[in-house]
Parts: C-alpha cells; sequence; structure tokens
C-alpha cells in the first residue's frame, strides 16, 4: 500500500484525536488529562512509554537494532483565551482553549508514531517528545532540565508549527534564526510624591516615565544594525490613584525581541544606562528588573536542509526558504541549544478573518494533518539514513 494510502486509512482516528484534545484543552504544566491520553495511544502502538518529564511531559520511544535515535517534538498546551469558535468541538472549559494549533501537532506526531510503529526504520530509534507549557512557561527547558537528553541522547531534534500567512500546505524552512528571543522587562521608578497643584515640590515619576520610554524607542533605530532586527514594545504604564496627587512611583513593562545574542546584551544594558540616567537627571531612583526568557530559536544547517528535502516529497510546492524570522518566540529553542535539530513551518493559509494564531476564533487546518503525518514519517526514516520505499 502506498504511503498516502496508509496515512488517509489512518485519518479519521487523527482527526478524531485532535477534536478531542480540542474539546479538552488543558494550561501549561495542568495536561493531565492530555499526557494520559497520549500515553495511552502511545502504549497502543506498541512504544515504551516514559511519563512526568518536565512534570506532565510524555516521551514514547520506537527502538529497532542499536543504530542513532532521533527525536521529534509537540506541545500540548492550550492557552488562556475564551474560545469564539461556533464547532462542535470547541472547547469545554471556559477561558482556556487550543488557539495555536497544538491539539493538531500532538494528533499529526501520534499518527506518525502509529505509521512508524507498522513501518519502522530498519535500524535505529525515534523519540516521540510531547512537551508541556510552551506558551510563556518553558516547558521545553522543563523536560531538559528533568534529564530530557540524558535519558533519550537523540542526535537531531525536529519541530514543526503550523502557520497561517503560509499559502496552505507549503514548508517554511530556515538555515539559521527561525524566530526571536523573548526577555520581559519591569522598570520601577520612584520620585517625591505630592500636591498636583505644586509639582515644584515633587519629583514626578509620570514624566521621568515618559522622558525614558522616548528614550528606549531610539535603541532599535540608533544602535541596532538596520540589517539586523529588534523591537522594544512598553506594553503597562501604571502610575497614581487621585486627580490631584503627584504620585511616588510609576512602572514601566513590556517584552524585548531579539535574533542575535549580541544585540540582545547590547538592549538590556542601554535600557538600564538610559533609565538609570535619566532617572538621576530629575531626580528620581530606577530599579529596573530584567528577566531573559526563550533564547532564539536557530536552526542548524544539516538539518534544515535535510527537512527542504523532506519537505520537498510532502507537498506539491517547494518550501519556501527566504522567509524573514518571526519576532515572536518559541521553547523549541532551548531544545535547539542542546542538539542539532530544525523547527519548520507548515503554512495554514490566509491568516485573515480571526484565523491567525491566538486568537478566539482560530481553529486549526485539518486538511494539515495528512501532509504532517507525512512529513515527520519521511524525517524519521531519513534522519536515521533511510529513506522509505513504498
Amino acid at each position: 500500500m502506498k504511503l498516502r494510502s496508509r496515512i488517509a486509512d489512518g485519518l479519521p482516528d487523527i482527526v478524531e484525536w485532535r477534536r478531542s484534545l480540542h474539546a479538552d484543552p488543558e494550561l501549561g504544566f495542568e495536561e493531565t488529562r492530555t499526557a494520559a491520553f497520549i500515553a495511552a495511544k502511545l502504549r497502543e502502538f506498541g512504544l515504551e512509554v516514559h511519563e512526568g518529564i518536565g512534570r506532565t511531559g510524555v516521551v514514547g520511544v520506537l527502538r529497532r537494532g542499536n543504530g542513532p535515535m532521533v527525536g521529534l517534538r509537540a506541545e500540548m498546551d492550550a492557552l488562556p483565551i475564551l474560545e469564539a469558535t461556533d464547532r462542535a468541538y470547541a472547547s469545554k472549559t471556559p477561558g482556556v482553549m487550543h488557539a495555536c494549533g497544538h491539539d493538531g501537532h500532538t494528533a499529526m506526531l501520534l499518527g506518525a508514531a502509529r505509521l512508524l510503529a507498522q513501518a519502522p526504520p530498519p535500524d535505529g530509534a525515534i523519540a516521540f517528545i510531547f512537551q508541556p507549557a510552551e506558551e510563556t512557561l518553558g516547558g521545553g527547558k522543563a523536560m531538559i532540565d528533568e534529564g530530557l537528553f540524558r535519558d533519550f541522547p537523540v542526535g537531531s531534534v525536529f519541530g514543526l508549527h503550523n502557520w497561517p500567512g503560509v499559502p496552505e500546505g507549503r514548508f517554511a524552512i530556515h538555515t539559521g534564526p527561525v524566530m526571536a528571543a523573548n526577555d520581559t522587562f519591569e522598570l520601577v521608578i520612584e520620585g517625591r510624591a505630592g500636591h498636583a497643584a505644586m509639582p515644584h515640590q515633587t519629583v514626578d515619576p509620570v514624566s521621568v516615565a515618559a522622558q525614558i520610554f522616548q528614550a528606549w524607542q531610539t535603541i532599535v533605530s540608533r544602535n541596532v544594525d538596520p540589517a539586523d532586527a529588534a523591537v522594544i514594545s512598553v506594553t503597562q504604564i501604571h502610575a497614581g490613584d487621585a486627580w490631584n496627587v503627584v504620585p511616588q512611583f510609576a512602572t514601566l513593562r513590556g517584552t524585548v525581541r531579539t535574533l542575535r545574542a549580541a544585540t540582545r546584551d547590547m538592549i538590556q544594558t542601554r535600557m538600564t544606562e538610559l533609565s538609570d540616567r535619566i532617572s538621576s537627571a530629575f531626580g528620581a531612583h530606577a530599579a529596573m528588573n530584567y528577566t531573559r526568557r526563550y533564547p532564539t530559536t536557530i536552526n542548524t544547517k544539516e538539518e534544515a536542509l535535510l527537512s527542504v528535502a523532506v519537505a520537498c516529497e510532502c507537498s506539491e510546492s517547494a518550501p519556501m526558504t527566504e522567509l524573514a524570522p518571526s519576532m515572536a518566540a518559541e521553547d523549541f529553542s532551548y531544545m535547539l541549544q542542546e542538539k542539532l535539530g530544525a523547527y519548520v513551518w507548515l503554512g495554514s493559509g490566509p491568516a485573515e478573518g480571526g484565523h491567525n494564531l491566538h486568537s478566539p476564533h482560530y481553529d486549526f487546518n485539518e486538511r494539515l494533518l495528512p501532509i504532517g503525518v507525512e512529513y515527520w514519517f519521511r524525517l524519521a526514516h531519513r534522519a536515521l539514513g533511510t529513506s522509505f520505499t513504498e
């Protein structure tokens, strides 16, 4: 039987799994039902199953012979969003939904695991990594910290994400940076409170905050190479609670996104320097709390090229290889810091009409399911040195 016929025969199950996961979403590090569902399926397929890695993570292993091991990863967590679709399988948990497609990613990898158990590479091992808490909580790092790559010594690891805005069924694959590093900051400015009608007796932290906000915007425009990319976004400004009082404190919070380590270092330094100096000049005091979160997601060249070769077998359209990186972040970056590998985008079509990621109207494009299963199946074979013969 041809590979695509095999996938088509199993597709109703995969659709059912996806819809079941969508209807029962769980937030990061709370994916107990999701993890149990995955573990049960992997056991049903005849794989060895390891649970509780990174709190709720699951790894299924398929072994044949003594060859190398490759890792294939999907995420399990949902988002704190109230679903606004009218699907029959819409979230049954108010305020939680799969608005990023992790339900689809999990279903695709489960489908590939079943198919690979039926037609495995002749020599080697595959670790099917189902990761918790991708959305902001760093579940990938948690799995690594708890021995993921010690216990499952993969030579390379691969990830996939559906991507609105890329033509449906077409892959986008980068050689080098794919997604940005994600940092957050909180700056607290302390002035001297007083009567708003007597501002000369105060040190106004609101005015200082305005000056710092403006100064920070010059960092990207005047300190970052125009050929590089970086974003500083102040997303919160909080100060005061009365009409006629100059407050004691003002707080600025937000996010920084960068692609290069040197740019990341420079921006953190410049933000702190400018806030200190401007505050001092106005007689105020600034305290910066700058937190580095996800690192840059960076594909290694050979693994990216391998993904390109596999994508060419799975899609009628050649993969897009010249797209700019996204300034969103992804905690698969932690895995790519430890291992060779590649993270690819699988186009899901137009993003208009609420079909963009993290929208309450989002729903995973199920036409991608067979493409994803085929990609994982062929990639596993190629990564272990074989090419599947139909």
